[in-house]
């Protein structure tokens, strides 16, 4: 059965807190551990007085975290999720910005990314292995405990979650680009409780008003998260994108800048390669992919098994949630199979609705990849390793097809259900992303190309 709430004493996958922090996160690390603190503090490219900070200067960031203590002991003892969570979140700025200090500054010198140090010093690779390993996270920067979820904190204590008064307790530039960049997803998350709740609510439906109820919850959820999402154009730039983006590359798939893998001092011989996480490891959509039936029409092929690579990279509580979600709601309990069976009209055009945000979600997302990724950089692979130019993609034709699936059990006039309207919609949708894709085929495309069809064909995100 699937169980009300899922967590680890830092997240709690319910309808209350939906994937946020029980609590905001610790924006400092406890007085043992000060010179860390003071680390990550000086760490910025621009610091928060405006200064120049370590990461400004080649060199001096690595300088500095040589003469840090090796707190492994300390770690050992830390019991409270919450100083576990700050601990993994320190550890990992400094492990990506330790080891990716040379790929930016290449970067900023030549134009393209160089290659990272292959070793993290013991007095790092100790303690966040052993942090991680509390966790069980892999030992590298990581979505939710480090770069967005669990790296927040309310500039106005009294306000909401909306990203303008957010800050970052950690970060790379220190700009604000990066601050709109990732804070918009803890903004974006202050919507997950109610897609909890009506994802829970529609594998507990006893019937079709129950289930009806709980899609739109669904639906409206993922609309309010598209409205704040597409705040992404204002929140942060995307000629600035590259201003911290080699810092949150991941080793697995990114073998032009750290070829074989990492080594870790003290604690592994051999190197590692673990995938880079940002955005794309948000539990949204995986959640609403779910719930709506739209995982089961993911290819099978090897962009699918990035994606489900990536899974065992999220916290054990998120984990447990979505394969139990997914348990519960295969097969004839899945949501289509089940609005099918009881021909349940209003259901089937909710579900429409909730596949349209969606795709919109994806869809805006693969926009994003165009001018944040495409247009400002040759490197054709994505954070976590992946082809940019494939993987969202892949996962557009998977929405594609559960459309189609569910057009056609619904019937003509249905609750006033106008399926030529909603199909001259579908065939844009589908037009854009082959087009796209015809695009993108062609060796040194043109990336605006790609980003001006969304306009051309009224699908566009800004």
């Amino acid at each position: 059965m699937l169980k009300t709430k899922y967590s680890d004493g830092f997240f709690s996958i319910d309808k209350e807190h939906g994937f946020l922090p029980l609590k905001e996160p610790l924006r400092k690390l406890p007085k043992v551990y000060s010179d860390l603190q003071v680390l990550i503090d000086n760490m910025p490219i621009e610091k928060e007085d405006g200064t120049e900070g370590l990461l400004h200067t080649e060199g001096a960031f690595e300088q500095a975290v040589l003469r840090i203590e090796n707190h492994v002991e300390q770690v050992r003892k830390e019991k409270d999720p919450f100083v576990r969570a700050a601990l993994f979140r320190a550890y990992s700025f400094v492990c990506s910005a330790y080891t990716l200090a040379p790929a930016h500054h290449h970067f900023i010198a030549k134009g393209s990314y160089g290659k990272a140090h292959r070793t993290v010093p013991i007095n790092i690779a100790q303690p966040f292995a052993e942090v991680a390993n509390q966790l069980g996270q892999f030992p590298f920067l990581d979505y939710h405990y480090s770069y967005s979820l669990g790296n927040y904190y309310k500039i106005n204590p009294e306000g909401g979650f909306n990203w303008e008064n957010l800050g970052m307790a950690a970060k790379f530039s220190g700009m604000s680009d990066e601050r709109g960049f990732i804070m918009l997803h803890v903004d974006i998350n202050q919507y997950s409780p109610q897609l909890i709740e009506g994802s829970m609510g529609i594998v507990n439906a006893q019937s079709d008003e129950e289930m009806n109820h709980n899609l739109e919850l669904v639906a409206h959820a993922l609309k309010n998260m598209n409205e704040r999402r597409k705040l992404m154009w204002e929140a942060s730039r995307w000629k600035h994108y590259n201003d911290f983006r080699v810092f949150i590359m991941g080793v697995k798939g990114n073998t032009d800048i750290f070829e074989d893998g990492l080594i870790y001092e003290g604690v592994w011989d051999e190197p590692k390669a673990f995938r880079g996480q940002t955005g794309a490891q948000d539990n949204i959509i995986p959640t609403a992919d779910i719930i709506s039936g739209v995982v089961d029409f993911y290819p099978q092929n090897q962009l699918t098994q990035y994606l489900i690579d990536l899974r065992q990279y999220r916290p054990v509580c998120v984990q447990d949630f979505l394969k139990d979600l997914k348990q519960y709601s295969s097969g004839s309990a899945g949501t289509i199979a089940r609005l099918k069976a009881s021909n349940n009209q209003k259901g089937l055009q909710i579900l429409l609705k909730v596949l349209e945000e969606i795709y919109l979600f994806r869809n805006g997302h693969w926009q994003f990849v165009q001018k944040y990724i495409m247009s400002n950089t040759a490197y054709p692979k994505a954070t976590g390793g992946t082809p940019i130019t494939s993987w969202i993609p892949n996962q557009i034709k998977a929405v594609l097809g559960a459309m189609t699936t569910v057009d056609q059990l619904t019937e003509e006039g249905a609750h006033g259900f106008d399926k030529n309207q909603w199909k001259s919609g579908f065939e844009k949708k589908v037009q854009l992303i082959n087009k796209q894709l015809e695009i993108v085929q062609v060796p040194s495309f043109n990336p605006e190309d790609v980003f001006k069809l969304n306009a051309a064909l009224g699908l566009n995100d800004a």
